[in-house]
Formats: structure tokens, sequence, C-alpha cells
């Protein structure tokens, strides 16, 4: 293939054919076992904090051949490169008693709490492919609208330890807008409700 030609990147939803792929994601590297998978925002942080790396796991596993998905992935030329945690806010359990992160009315929205990008494939835009992915799917199972809890970086450049949770000008970008504040931070930087409203769809 030429050296000009992009890649192909695809967003798919985590369904068990794809739990290979997102365990490529999400397993720790080396022999630790204290990976999150992803669990934190969707667990009460007491349950969280007692469970085990490996019930960690198993307990995704459940939520990925339950359905809905737990979330997208993003394939670059077939290759998983990235996750994008997604889903009801009442299904975050830790969002919903957050006591930083309020819930802004009573509309039933879809929350992306978190993004992860594969070494290698950072820096170039992949977390934002996430965002669109996340819009179409929570769209498809009839989500009137999606949240995100983005950082403002001020024009500063983080981490990608601390912008997981995806960057104010990233949102704005994919259509989302800021309705409220927060009392949450990410180094030392205010993060924001931000929203999109969507048509929503049939259903999944």
């Amino acid at each position: 293939m030429a050296a000009d030609v992009a890649p192909v990147v695809r967003v798919r939803p985590a369904t068990p054919d794809r739990w290979d792929d997102l365990r490529v994601l999400l397993a720790p590297r080396g022999e630790g076992s204290d990976a999150c998978w992803c669990l934190a925002w969707r667990l009460p942080s007491g349950e969280f904090g007692r469970m085990p790396g490996p019930d960690r796991e198993d307990r995704l596993r459940a939520m990925v051949d339950g359905g809905p998905p737990p979330g997208v992935l993003a394939y670059v030329d077939d290759e998983p490169a990235g996750w994008c945690n997604v889903g009801p806010r009442a299904a975050m359990e830790r969002l919903v008693r957050s006591t930083t992160i309020h819930a802004v009315d009573d509309l039933p929205v879809w929350s992306v709490v978190c993004f992860v990008v594969r070494t290698g494939y950072r820096r170039q835009g992949l977390a934002e492919e996430l965002l669109h992915g996340a819009v179409e799917f929570a769209g498809s199972y009839g989500a009137p609208a999606l949240e995100g809890y983005p950082v403002d970086t001020g024009g500063a450049r983080l981490s990608t330890a601390l912008a997981y949770v995806g960057t104010t000008g990233m949102f704005e970008r994919a259509g989302f807008r800021r309705v409220a504040g927060t009392d949450a931070t990410s180094a030392g930087r205010p993060r924001w409700v931000m929203r999109r409203d969507l048509a929503g769809g049939a259903g999944g």
C-alpha cells in the first residue's frame, strides 16, 4: 500500500464476537491484575475498590455478553486501536452518585465517560472518531441525548492519562454544547457537562 494512503478507521459496537479485541485494549500489561476494565464509572466506588482484577474482567465480559454493548471500538486497518465507554447515565453508578458531576435534568441521557487509545495510535484523532461513533451508537438505541464530561484544557496540552475524559474542544467539534459546569477537575482544569441532542432510532 502506498505510504500516502490514509488508514481505514471503523467504529463498531463492543459485541460478544469482538471481546478479544476489547481485551487487547483493556487487559493489564505484564503480571498486574488491577486493571480498571473500564468499570470505575459503572460500579459503586466501594464495590469497584473491593473487586479484584479477574472479577472485573468477568463483570465486563458479562456486560458484553448480556448487551446492549457497553461501548464502541475503533479499528485502524482492522486492528483494534481504541475504545469508548458509553451507555445510559442511569447505568453509570459512580456517575449517578457523583457529588461533583450532577444531573442537569431528568432526561434519560446516555453518557460518554472515558476513552482508551492504544499506544501507537495516539494523537491521530482516534478519540474524536470514537466520539462520533458513540453518537451514532447511542442514537441507534433511542437515546434522546448524549452527554460527556470533558476537561477544558484552556489551550494546554494534557497527557493522555489526564485527558481520558476527552476535551471540550473535541466535543464541540462533534456538535456538543456546554450545558453546565461541574465541580470536577482534571489536571487542575475544569470539566463541563456537554450534551448533543439526538433524534434517536428504532432501537438496537
